[in-house]
């Protein structure tokens, strides 16, 4: 699974992306399968999963993921809606 998100750091609004080191990471810290994400993410899960990926990217971060939580400004870590990266085509129909 790859998020794209939002970070509102106080330098700035940041964009960062997912991937498999982030989740792997996040589902050894919260002992949940990535699947699980698909039915439940809390505020606690996007500002860790934003860490994580914010580290990866170079982006100055604290040493510690509840320092990181304390410097964000509301509305703190935003999932960016994408278009899907290779979207289907539309079926043909009788009209078309």
């Amino acid at each position: 699974m790859q998020l794209s998100l939002r970070v509102h750091a106080p330098e700035g609004a940041y964009d960062v992306q997912t991937n498999l080191f982030t989740v792997v990471l996040w589902e050894r810290k919260f002992k949940r399968k990535a699947s699980d994400m698909a039915t439940a993410m809390g505020v606690e899960d996007l500002a860790y999963l934003a860490f994580e990926a914010s580290k990866q990217a170079g982006k100055p971060v604290p040493a510690s993921f509840d320092d990181f939580i304390k410097k964000l400004s509301a509305p703190y870590v935003e999932v960016v809606e994408q278009e899907p990266v290779n979207p289907t085509q539309a079926a043909p129909t009788d009209d078309n």
